[in-house]
């Protein structure tokens, strides 16, 4: 995990250009990645050998650094969709960054759920040896004989340690059942970043398709008004040799009638 991170929109002047911000969040989106990688190894961890208090501390605190994270890159993606672009090379980058960070976040959700799940697990089987434990002599002390005091010493210590485990199972319990709190409340933010992600990008996307449909319209009708132009020239200069036709048919017609006149 990078410790460098310090949370928050790491751009101080939102006007900065659309490759500064862009090369932000291509690193927070490999971040993320590196982190959901690491949160997939320790997940896989638990209940085996490896797993320990240690172990799960770690894997919660690198879970709330990503998430904070998540959301920041998400902001920044929103912020991305809302900037102008006109380079096709522009349009390109945007929907990569979007479709990676849609892709990376979808990962880490599936580590969250698997994490979940398998807490859940833990803590019905402390729920289940804590009641086995509790179940017990139902009789107590005070229904033995004096014969048994010796083996009630014995059993009372025994007793004791199961009863010390306990207790430190039922903290680890009370820690547990706040891990999935925790994690159940960042899927739904996580679920939630999807949502507006999706709308903005469906938005997003219903604007380019209008302009482009409208810059298409606008084509269609300058090469329309192109193509009448050209008839209508073609038109002109039909009807200018039209009339110096005439002309040259009527002058001719005068001369013959003046040869004729001037003959007789």
């Amino acid at each position: 995990m990078d410790a460098s991170y310090q949370g928050g929109v790491t751009y101080e002047d939102r006007g900065e250009s659309f490759q500064q911000l862009s090369s932000t969040i291509a690193s927070n989106i490999k971040k993320i990645s590196q982190n959901v990688s690491s949160m997939s190894k320790m997940v896989n961890q638990l209940q085996t050998p490896q797993d320990s208090q240690e172990l799960r501390n770690q894997l919660r605190q690198i879970q709330n650094y990503t998430q904070k994270m998540a959301k920041d890159t998400s902001s920044m993606i929103m912020e991305l969709m809302k900037m102008p672009v006109e380079q096709p090379a522009g349009k390109l980058t945007r929907e990569r960054l979007s479709d990676e960070y849609m892709a990376t976040l979808n990962a880490f959700q599936a580590t969250q759920k698997s994490a979940a799940a398998k807490t859940k697990e833990d803590v019905r089987k402390v729920k289940a040896q804590s009641a086995t434990i509790n179940i017990g002599d139902p009789f107590g002390m005070s229904g033995r004989s004096n014969d048994l005091v010796e083996m009630d010493d014995k059993n009372s210590r025994r007793q004791e340690q199961m009863t010390m485990q306990t207790e430190q199972d039922l903290r680890q319990l009370e820690e547990r059942e706040r891990d999935i709190r925790q994690l159940e409340s960042d899927i739904l933010d996580v679920n939630q970043i999807f949502k507006e992600l999706g709308t903005m990008i469906h938005d997003q996307g219903q604007v380019v398709d209008s302009i482009e449909s409208s810059v298409e319209f606008t084509a269609h009708n300058v090469e329309a008004a192109t193509a009448e132009l050209r008839q209508a020239s073609n038109y002109k200069n039909k009807l200018r040799k039209k009339k110096v036709y005439i002309t040259i048919v009527v002058i001719v017609i005068v001369s013959i009638i003046l040869i004729i006149i001037f003959n007789h």
